[in-house]
């Protein structure tokens, strides 16, 4: 049984140092993997990004995460990756992860993703060139998702992003916003691709399950959500 620990939007900042690290230090008993779903700062600044990087260095388990539409918003996303990294966080954008757990291999392919809504309610890749960019950004993050995940070769396979590939984790939001925190892209390449779990972010307001039409389950760990540190789930045997 692999244990994957995971958690999302926790919005660290100045005031935050230290608060999660209690719980932090006791991973090892808990989990072999901690994932982290974006929005790990609350403005994207790297003075918050410091805060999240030492929050989560140095931890009994590897750490891997994508960054979340927070992380964005000081237009510093790729300096916040490499303070993160530079602290032993591994951070995906469309590439892939393989760690050894026992006797078998977990494979992770992350993507932030993006929005654009779901089946029968979504935008399309038609009419102003605003529209159209909004859209192939939705279309591109998702293609990066599946490039990731046909790449591993492992035992288990995990699908982490920030922005939904589903409706259902949803549930509790405001359904006029659903177009903002997800897309049904995500959702097509996960089941297409044979994911064991996907982990995502984002919705605070949402539920912490559900299941993509193809039977994989899905998992937001929000924080706001799953209210703790991390939770957990098993996978495999």
């Amino acid at each position: 049984m692999i244990r994957i620990a995971a958690v999302g939007d926790v919005h660290l900042g100045e005031d935050a140092r230290g608060q999660l690290r209690p719980a932090l230090d006791k991973l090892g008993g808990h989990a072999d993997v901690l994932l982290l779903a974006g929005d790990l700062t609350r403005h994207g600044a790297l003075d918050e990004a410091r805060v999240a990087a030492e929050e989560f260095a140095d931890l009994p388990v590897p750490v891997v995460a994508v960054l979340g539409n927070h992380d964005h918003h000081g237009d510093a996303a790729d300096d916040i990756a490499k303070l993160l990294e530079d602290h032993g966080i591994r951070v995906l954008e469309g590439d892939a992860v393989t760690i050894d757990v026992g006797d078998q291999r977990l494979g992770i392919a992350g993507v932030k993703g993006f929005g654009g809504g779901f089946a029968g309610k979504c935008a399309s890749n038609f009419g102003e060139r605003e529209m159209k960019a909004f859209v192939c950004h939705t279309i591109e993050r998702s293609e990066r998702l599946r490039e990731a995940l046909r790449s591993l070769d492992t035992d288990v396979k995990i699908a982490l992003t920030h922005y939904s590939p589903i409706p259902e984790t949803l549930r509790g939001e405001p359904p006029e916003i659903y177009p903002f925190l997800g897309c049904y892209q995500l959702g097509e390449v996960i089941d297409e691709c044979g994911v064991d779990l996907a982990v995502h972010g984002h919705a605070h307001f949402g539920c912490e399950q559900g299941v993509t039409p193809g039977g994989v389950r899905v998992r937001n760990v929000a924080q706001p959500v799953i209210r703790s540190a991390f939770a957990t789930y098993g996978l495999g045997s």
